[in-house]
């Protein structure tokens, strides 16, 4: 019996203190209406902290701070540790064994912002035709006036002296232009298979940028109508006009008059100063702020039949792509537009260099033709043209924009493309965008660079791109521009940073990955053995190529010590080059001409520097020259001659 009572007096007890916990619990559990069931708690804590902890025990117990997210902004972690030491007294030493890891988790640096847009793949309907192309005819500017349907447009001799001082002027023939309506219509020289693509309609907004300095009236404006006639006004945000420190009177009020036309979807911009092309694209990334896509175009372009959602699309399924349309050629002289030359069996071609960083095309290679699926689907390309390009507006500003170091023109189109690739994002071309692009004229007097630019800003622009992103390749840019090895480029520690932080990828990388196909076409230049002006022995006469290539003659010229197209080098496969061309003989084995060569090819020169003697080995016939006829050719060689006596003189660029 006394066992029985003990029993149920324990499991009584135990009962009891099972109930009590949970009406205890009960209590303490916020009810669903409280805003801030802890806050009475939290203010009781604040009020009174826990007492007899001093601040060394409470640190062990504080969380570590968290890696902040914070999207395409640098973040200093250690600027973060600090502020809150701040807050709790005087910082603490390191402990023991920390000093490493304090160094290897100091920053952190998030790349770029996540791909938030979701964005089907476009897709090819073989015989139907496009939702975004036009189910009409486009009207025509003019019916059946002057260049409608890119057809050539000829004047009569009459207007020769014009047309010439239009072209000195503008770098066009002008008198054409202003006789074609800025509202034609052009040539489709998209392959057929473009016509039946179909895109998703939540493509991304664009604005539009265009830089000019001195432009034509009719070729700037019929570049901004055909943008405005060709591009779905859902789309298109604005157009962006940078005025380059223009002084045309056309360009001043006229221009701001007609622009009102449209209701400020076509901005005006002016620079204080002339910046060049270069930084005024900067420039007009940061005036351009309605667009998620910046596209940027020339002063004198044509944009093609359904141009826009083929080149947005591909930057819509991925922010980090870059993409270029198919560039087109429209004659300077009579306007009608046909595909540039230089690609394969479509006319495709990859953008290229050569080791002078002189720009080039290569035919779309066998590796790139069979990672597509069909043939009109975009394409990668190690580099770009420059002047016609888009890119999402944040991903550029997270790339830098340009380097601003970079000058009035030239280098930035590698600048951006080895940028692109090299840090984790895509360059790719367009076949189904297409713009025709006028290229300037040879008489075109040109826009000389400003006063405070200085000397050579196009060959600092080179420097500066390949200090910076061609690692140990740079060697083989000095071999084929050695004036440039001495070149003051100005302080590049930011751009090299940049690179470090964002984890970019090595140039050698780039060359097996990307531009794997470009030494087959442009090899990799052998070591120099001299370099420099060729000048006849004791005289004021040097080699001059005359700009001419591929076949030309060089000739004798006054020596003007500028480099240029008198600056040659002779190598150690016994070439005798300047950039990407050699010397060789002519067909009549005497007059000596300049072509593209590549690493095997006219292998045919010595240079004795102690007897002043180029020979020429295949006829083992010596370097000549006339300063009266002013030609270059091979004789046989006679220690007597003085017009056989040669030096080579080193120009450095300053």
């Amino acid at each position: 019996m006394r066992l029985k009572i003990g029993f149920i007096l324990r499991s009584l007890l135990i009962v009891g203190t099972f109930i009590g916990l949970i009406v205890f619990w009960s209590s303490r559990t916020p009810k669903s209406s409280d805003e801030k069931p802890f806050a009475e708690v939290e203010e009781r804590l604040a009020n009174n902290p826990l007492p007899n902890v001093n601040d060394n025990a409470l640190e062990k117990f504080n969380p570590v701070v968290p890696w902040p997210h914070v999207e395409g902004v640098e973040v200093d972690l250690e600027s973060i540790r600090q502020k809150n030491d701040g807050k709790k007294g005087p910082p603490h030493p390191p402990q023991a064994g920390a000093d490493n890891q304090q160094e290897i988790m100091q920053k952190q640096y998030v790349n770029f912002k996540p791909q938030k847009h979701i964005y089907p793949d476009p897709v090819l309907r073989s015989g139907v035709l496009g939702n975004f192309e036009l189910k009409e005819p486009e009207p025509q500017g003019v019916s059946g006036g002057p260049g409608e349907g890119a057809k050539p447009f000829v004047l009569g001799p009459e207007y020769k002296d014009a047309i010439q001082a239009s072209v000195r002027e503008f770098g066009f023939n002008m008198v054409v232009s202003e006789m074609i309506s800025l509202d034609r219509t052009i040539s489709d020289l998209r392959h057929e298979e473009c016509k039946f693509w179909h895109y998703d309609e939540n493509l991304l907004t664009s604005s539009i940028v265009i830089v000019f300095h001195n432009e034509g009236w009719s070729t700037l404006m019929r570049t901004v109508h055909s943008v405005i006639k060709r591009t779905p006004r859902r789309y298109l945000a604005e157009i962006v006009l940078i005025d380059d420190f223009s002084n045309k009177v056309h360009l001043k009020e006229k221009l701001e008059e007609y622009i009102k036309q449209w209701n400020g979807l076509v901005k005006l911009f002016r620079n204080e100063r002339r910046e060049g092309l270069i930084q005024a694209r900067s420039i007009g990334a940061k005036k351009a702020v309605l667009g998620q896509v910046l596209i940027y175009l020339d002063a004198h372009c044509e944009v093609g039949p359904n141009w826009y959602a083929p080149l947005v699309a591909p930057i819509t399924k991925d922010r980090t792509i870059c993409t270029v349309p198919l560039i087109d050629s429209i004659s300077g002289h009579t306007y009608d537009i046909q595909p540039q030359w230089g690609g394969d069996e479509d006319g495709y071609a990859r953008g290229a260099w050569d080791w002078s960083m002189l720009w080039k095309r290569v035919p779309l290679s066998k590796r790139e033709k069979e990672k597509r699926v069909t043939r009109t689907e975009p394409y990668r390309s190690p580099a770009m043209a420059g002047g016609l390009f888009a890119i999402e507006r944040d991903f550029f500003f997270e790339l830098g924009l340009y380097d601003p170091g970079l000058q009035i023109w030239g280098g930035e189109n590698f600048e951006i493309s080895f940028k692109i690739w090299q840090c984790g994002g895509q360059l790719l071309f367009v076949p189904c965008s297409r713009v025709g692009h006028i290229y300037r004229l040879k008489g075109w007097q040109g826009n000389p660079p400003p006063a405070h630019v200085g000397s050579s800003p196009t060959l600092k622009n080179y420097v500066r791109v390949v200090e910076v992103w061609w690692d140990e390749y740079k060697d083989y840019f000095y071999a084929s521009r050695p004036e440039a090895k001495a070149l003051a480029y100005g302080d590049i520690s930011e751009l090299k940073r940049f690179r470090e932080e964002h984890n970019c990828k090595s140039f050698n990388w780039f060359m097996e990955e990307i531009a794997y196909d470009i030494p087959a076409h442009y090899p990799l230049p052998a070591k120099n053995v001299e370099w420099g002006e060729i000048r006849g022995f004791e005289s004021n006469y040097c080699i001059d190529s005359m700009g001419h290539t591929n076949g030309g003659f060089v000739e004798m010229g006054p020596c003007h010590r500028m480099g240029g197209n008198q600056l040659f080098r002779i190598n150690e496969a016994n070439q005798l080059m300047q950039y990407d061309q050699c010397l060789k003989s002519g067909p009549d084995e005497s007059k000596v001409m300049i072509s593209h060569c590549n690493l095997k090819e006219f292998t045919e020169w010595q240079y004795f520097k102690d007897l002043h003697r180029f020979t020429h080995t295949p006829t083992r016939k010596c370097l000549d020259r006339s300063e009266v006829l002013h030609q270059v050719f091979v004789s046989d060689c006679d220690t007597n001659k003085s017009t056989q006596k040669w030096e080579m003189n080193n120009i450095l660029s300053m």
